[in-house]
């Protein structure tokens, strides 16, 4: 199953650095690009029904060190 998950940051600088991270990110195999404004980023996953996943919390706790949240 797929999970898709935006983030919105401060400004369209701090969001690069987000999704340069991702790019190289080692916990989980991720789809990321811009997302219609240059200051937000959507994040796509695969994950397994049935079992519990830490991607969405890992992302969340990543964003949140770039100032970005969930929108």
């Amino acid at each position: 199953m797929t999970n898709e998950i935006r983030f919105q940051f401060s400004s369209a600088p701090v969001a690069n650095r987000f999704l340069n991270e991702l790019k190289h990110w080692s916990k989980a195999d991720v789809k990321a690009k811009l997302f219609k404004a240059s200051h937000s980023v959507a994040v796509s996953y695969e994950y397994e029904a049935g079992k519990f996943d830490y991607t969405c919390s890992e992302l969340d706790d990543l964003a949140s060190q770039y100032g970005g949240k969930e929108i």
